[in-house]
């Protein structure tokens, strides 16, 4: 079990470079998807292809459009010839419901985050459809 630990802490330092990536000023969320020890997907939060790389309105509020960074990676290997039925999917925050709904129909089997979201809709959710769930904590890596 404590191999398996180290290999997920090192999966949500990975996710949270990966967060650097988003133009969202309120939050940057990273998550990758790893299946038989290879990352098979990727994603962040942020705006759909082809929009302009503004996550907030004028007012400082998320655009109702922007993408959750489980989503993009759900959608992202969804496009491709890998199977996300089974993986693990790291992320910085913890899923929310709508996100937890993607998860459990992407087949995902495992979700490690490491930052509690405002509610726990999405995680109780996820449990009740007996996906696996852990918080694991980590500390902010410095540049």
């Amino acid at each position: 079990m404590d191999k398996q630990h180290e290999i997920d802490k090192r999966y949500l330092r990975m996710a949270a470079i990966w967060a650097e990536n988003s133009y969202c000023q309120r939050r940057q969320v990273g998550a990758l998807i790893v299946k038989d020890q290879m990352i098979i997907s990727d994603g962040y939060n942020g705006t759909p292809a082809g929009f302009e790389n503004v996550c907030e309105d004028e007012n400082g509020l998320t655009k109702p459009y922007v993408l959750h960074a489980e989503a993009n990676a759900i959608t992202k290997v969804a496009a491709s010839s890998n199977s996300s039925k089974g993986a693990t999917i790291y992320v910085t925050s913890a899923p929310c419901i709508e996100c937890a709904k993607l998860i459990i129909q992407s087949g995902i089997r495992r979700v490690v985050y490491s930052e509690k979201y405002r509610t726990e809709e999405g995680c109780e959710l996820l449990r009740r459809a007996n996906v696996e769930t852990e918080y694991i904590p980590i500390k902010k890596i410095d540049n």
